[in-house]
Parts: structure tokens; sequence; C-alpha cells
């Protein structure tokens, strides 16, 4: 196991397994018949991951996601287990690293697409509308402005690449690439999860500006969700109390890592340079309020 100086955990090796397959910020494990999934704490910003972590991001990604897999119904998920005291016997002597930040799921055909879901005007998005009044080549009306709340939710895939930035699919290519009755199975699903979800986080003070989905096929070829879920690290969470269409919202996502590195003039390429304590600090604790607001007099 790595940390750095500030105890945030960087990568985990696990003897006796073989070396995980490490995303920008999850290290994965094939079981066999499951997977364990461990939530370091990288952070990553422009598809680049950052020298140093943030403690204790790992366990609060995933205590989020583990909100929302319980909240959220109509679709099955993944998760098996997130007490370490029932995954395998090779990992009790790790239950020190992995407690709080490792999920037990189940195998599935992940599909290759990231299902993004935007309900509001940010980002890359306004960007282009602005341009030409299309958000990933979907016409919208005119008259929005940065941050206004779309008329509806629009369902606005990627490709999923393993480096590099995703790419924007149109959904008669995403319907070419894995057929027409998936496609439409996957766009439904989506939306249905994000004004599940928006609706619930609207109640308790955040605005959930856009998310994306991740999903996988079981033996029987049904849908599951899986990867982590509406989580700081894959959505834009706005303050109600401070939103104000027209400007760019303060956020309680990894924004704030975004808007420091473009401060210090960043070009978007690795290596990226270290992130100063405060801005370790300061991430941590958008993360801890995100969290603390979603539970909040939660049964």
């Amino acid at each position: 196991m790595l940390y750095d100086a500030n105890h945030a955990l960087l990568s985990t090796s696990i003897p006796g397994l073989p070396e995980p397959k490490r995303g920008k910020v999850r290290d994965v494990y094939d079981l066999g018949d499951r997977i364990l999934f461990v939530a370091t704490d990288r952070i990553s910003a422009f598809d680049c991951v950052m020298p140093n972590g943030i403690p204790d991001k790992g366990i609060l990604l995933t205590q989020i996601s583990r909100f929302w897999f319980k909240r959220l119904t109509g679709i099955p998920n993944h998760l098996l287990s997130a007490d370490c005291t029932e995954f395998p016997p090779m990992l009790q002597d790790y239950r020190q690293h992995l407690e709080g930040r490792s999920l037990l799921v189940r195998k599935l055909r992940i599909l290759p697409v990231e299902c993004v879901v935007r309900g509001y005007m940010s980002g890359s998005g306004w960007q282009e509308y602005r341009q030409s009044a299309t958000v990933c080549g979907i016409s919208l009306p005119p008259g929005y402005v940065n941050a206004a709340k779309l008329q509806e939710p629009i369902f606005t895939p990627t490709t999923k690449e393993d480096s590099g930035h995703d790419q924007p699919l149109s959904y008669p290519r995403l319907a070419d690439r894995i057929g027409a009755e998936l496609a439409g199975r996957l766009r439904s699903a989506s939306l249905a999860l994000y004004r599940q979800a928006a609706d619930y986080a609207l109640g308790k003070g955040i605005i959930i500006a856009d998310t994306k989905f991740e999903f996988g096929l079981d033996e029987q070829g049904q849908l599951v969700l899986a990867d982590e879920v509406l989580t700081p690290d894959s959505s834009r969470f706005w303050p109600v109390e401070s939103y104000q269409p027209g400007q760019n919202p303060p956020s309680l996502d990894k924004q704030y890592v975004r808007d420091w590195l473009d401060s210090v003039h960043f070009n978007h390429q690795p290596p990226a340079p270290e992130l100063p304590l405060e801005v370790v600090l300061r991430t941590r604790e958008k993360y801890r309020s995100a969290l603390a607001q979603l539970q909040k007099d939660c049964p």
C-alpha cells in the first residue's frame, strides 16, 4: 500500500492476488467470480491523475455510492457487500486498508459507454451551446444562459477510453455500436435514475447539474448499474443556496481542483502539478459536505 505525505492512499497491492487494473481512482481486483473495487484517494482532473491525493476521498466516494445504491430503485446494481468481514479470507489481513473504501461487486459484462445525463447548462455543454445552440450535437432552444436548468434532461453518451479523453457519441452511433434495443434501455435507465436522484438531492439542498452512469449486463442479459454512482467525481453538485443562473455556481465536487489547475495555467497534459495543502483540505471538505447533505435526516 502506498500513501503520500498526507496519508492519502495512492495505490494498493495485495500479496497473493494479481496486480489490479488501475483506473484514475479505483484499483480493481479480479477475484474470479467476483470483483473487488478499492477506491483510492487519487484524484484526477482533465484526464490527468494528480501526484498527491485527497485523504479519505476514497472512503467518502464509497459511502456516497453506497448511499445511492441503497436509495435508487427501478434497476439492480452490482453491489454484493461493503462489509470487509464478508470479504474472502485472502483479504482479511488487509482490512485496515480496505475498510470503508472497498466494495465486493458482481462480475458483469461492462458496456463500453459512459451514460452522461445533463440537467443543466454547464461546462463543455455551455461552451458548445454558445457557439452552435447545441449540446453534444443535440439542438436546444435559444435563450439559455450559463448554469440554466434545461427544459428536460438530455442523454449525451460518450465512449469509455482507458486513457485520454472520452469521445462524444451521438445516439444513432451508440445504437450502431451496441444495438438499438440496448441503446434505448441505456437511455431510459440513465434518465430515470438521474431524475430520481436529482429530485431527492434538490430536497437536500444540492443541484445535480449532470452525472454519468456505467452499466453492465449479467448472465441473463439484465441491465445492471455498476461502478460508482452520483459522486462528486462523476457529477457536478451545486449548493442550492448559492445557485444563480448566468454564473458559475460554487460546487461540492472536484471543480475546485480544476479551477485551481487553470489558475496556475496547467496545460491539461501530464505530468500534473502537486496540489497545495489548502487545495487538498478544501477539496476533502467539499466531498464531506456533499455526503453530509445527502444523508441529512435520512433514516
